[in-house]
């Protein structure tokens, strides 16, 4: 069954070009303008990603990710015509797996979409369930808790997750982990992971500035606590 996108961008041709393209890829393509109307297309489709312009009428990107991720942990890839840091920042804050900046091409919007979805959804052959200090983590099921309780991630969070808890003590550097994300690492890259650190605390941790679970290595990276 062909993989349903959501892209939400007030400009037609935009819209035009990048729905065409991926209908030739075999993806099923909805379309909206405005986060307003993105989230009520977001609740009728359950699409499988969503392709998010920031800057909108009516209701902004930010926004609909604040609304939406109360709902839903859908992958998002934002698309800005902004280059500050800060606004990446703020969206990858806000739950956004990846982002591209305006002007792109198609062929490079495909290929995020690709991998982001094939983070989402993709099997491994490691172990399904892993349980470290208190917090419990199900491949199978994306399934995460923490002393019982259960904890919502996005795609990329579990990733991170998944690849510190499957070896606990080891210290990760950020390109060790981009790579889990990613499939390749940019050192530009590298403050993604930061963000994703700090969003997996403030759902894992009891104390986000204190962390039990996900060390600071300063210098080097991050590593999951043994017990």
């Amino acid at each position: 069954m062909a993989k349903t996108i959501l892209l939400v961008d007030d400009e037609e041709r935009l819209i035009s070009l990048v729905k065409a393209y991926m209908a030739q890829e075999g993806f099923r393509v909805v379309t909206a303008s405005d986060g307003r109307q993105a989230l009520f297309v977001a609740r009728q489709e359950k699409p499988d990603l969503i392709i998010l312009d920031l800057m909108m009428p009516e209701m902004d990107g930010y926004e609909f990710m604040r609304e939406h991720r109360k709902e839903r942990e859908t992958p998002i890839i934002m698309l800005t015509a902004k280059i500050e840091e800060n606004d990446k920042i703020l969206g990858l804050e806000l739950g956004a797996d990846d982002y591209i900046t305006k002007p792109f091409s198609p062929r490079e919007l495909m290929a995020r979409v690709r991998a982001v979805l094939r983070r989402a959804g993709k099997a491994t052959p490691e172990a399904d369930v892993l349980r470290v200090a208190g917090v419990m983590l199900d491949r199978d099921s994306h399934l995460v808790q923490v002393r019982e309780a259960v904890v919502d991630l996005t795609p990329s969070e579990f990733d991170l997750l998944a690849a510190m808890m499957a070896s606990p003590g080891r210290t990760f550097s950020r390109f060790d982990l981009l790579d889990r994300i990613q499939g390749v690492a940019y050192e530009g890259y590298e403050r993604t992971v930061d963000v994703h650190i700090k969003n997996l605390r403030a759902k894992l941790e009891d104390n986000p500035r204190k962390p039990r679970y996900i060390e600071t290595v300063y210098g080097v990276g991050y590593r999951f606590a043994r017990e």
